[in-house]
């Protein structure tokens, strides 16, 4: 296995826009691979640009005919079919959609693809993440299902066990329904409550079904939830998961719109959690997964400037065995593009200034105590499923 992580990235992702006034602003994304370049993060892995995704490839999750209806929608958006998710405030359709979001399927399943092979242990697609697209339509501004995607395409190489651990705000809904009745792949997602955030789904009680069931576990965490009770719930639920699990690749989503800056939610995490959460995720795909087999996908985040650069650059040196220390004063190069781009002030440093700490599960639990509630309710209702102890 490569002792280099490889960062997929062509600068075409960037045409993934739906309009200025659409909260998903490709700067993020910009500014992210410059951020990277500044630390000169992108001599420690290999930057490698995938070829799109190809009609049998995202047939692995999503059906033909919205596929040719997404097709359609490139060639003639204002004609675009809202039956499908498309033409709709959430997903607006634009010319050139299909091919860049095959283009960023492309990444995360080249991703999965180099981590099989052996050819790398690590590897990052901070342009994908995009959870929410359903086998038939569009949602939640994302078009292809690219975590899925990848996932699936491990399992057509002979993957039997992949686990998926997704940490974005929103509950990973698309990625839980390509994959609810089978047992070869655990879904774990960590979210605000389906009753106070958008898709209103991610229920503890949504387990799987039939072969699959207990292959699905949701953690509803409260609004307001910051980072010692953020990082409570990923530690009482995800480790002892992996460890019965035991997956052969390990892919991870990183929305940073749980950060108390994004506009668009209501947890309270810091950067520096959200930090730790990476770390957490790179050190455990060590510890179970086939020796480190690492897949980590970016995913929401609308703090464009404040948040999701510095959150992704951290990912990538983290995957790349040389992390960023959270002190470290960010390059003015940087913060001269951000004004260049933006009109605003960049951030001057890696961190938030927050030191995360958490209470560990083994230590008792609070039934009072409205994250513990949560925790214990996914505990509950999936660990007995998968033969474990609440």
């Amino acid at each position: 296995m490569s002792g280099r992580a490889q960062l997929m990235w062509d600068d075409a992702v960037t045409g993934y826009d739906f309009g200025d006034s659409h909260p998903m602003d490709p700067v993020r994304l910009v500014l992210t691979m410059s951020l990277v370049r500044a630390f000169g993060l992108d001599r420690a892995v290999d930057v490698v640009a995938a070829k799109p995704a190809g009609e049998s490839t995202l047939r692995l999750v999503h059906r033909s005919d919205y596929v040719a209806a997404v097709r359609a929608a490139s060639v003639d958006p204002d004609h675009a079919d809202q039956n499908y998710g498309l033409g709709t405030t959430d997903d607006p359709a634009f010319a050139g959609m299909h091919e860049v979001s095959a283009l960023i399927a492309g990444q995360s399943v080249a991703a999965a693809e180099a981590v099989w092979r052996g050819d790398t242990g690590h590897a990052v697609n901070f342009t994908g993440g995009l959870h929410h697209a359903m086998p038939g339509s569009a949602a939640g501004f994302c078009i292809y299902n690219d975590p899925a995607l990848a996932i699936a395409r491990l399992l057509e190489l002979g993957a039997e066990r992949v686990a998926y651990i997704d940490v974005d705000v929103h509950h990973g809904d698309g990625v839980q329904t390509a994959f609810w009745e089978d047992p070869r792949v655990l879904t774990v997602s960590l979210h605000e409550h389906p009753r106070t955030l958008f898709p209103q789904t991610g229920w503890p009680e949504e387990t799987g079904a039939g072969a699959g069931a207990g292959g699905a576990v949701n953690v509803a965490l409260p609004a307001g939830t910051g980072d010692a009770g953020w990082l409570r719930a990923f530690h009482a639920v995800v480790p002892e998961l992996l460890a019965d699990f035991r997956p052969q690749v390990l892919v991870t989503q990183h929305g940073a719109d749980t950060h108390f800056e994004d506009p668009l939610a209501h947890l309270a995490v810091s950067l520096d959690a959200q930090r730790a959460v990476m770390a957490a995720c790179h050190d455990l795909a060590h510890e179970y997964a086939d020796g480190g087999r690492w897949v980590a996908l970016g995913g929401g985040g609308y703090a464009v400037v404040d948040v999701v650069p510095r959150s992704w650059t951290h990912l990538v040196g983290i995957a790349a065995h040389a992390p960023i220390d959270p002190e470290s004063v960010i390059p003015s190069s940087w913060r001269d593009e951000v004004y260049a781009r933006t009109r605003q002030l960049g951030p001057a440093r890696m961190t938030d200034g927050r030191t995360p700490s958490w209470k560990s599960w083994e230590e008792g639990y609070d039934p009072a105590d409205r994250l513990d509630q949560a925790v214990l309710a996914t505990r509950r209702a999936a660990f007995p499923l998968r033969g474990l102890l609440t």
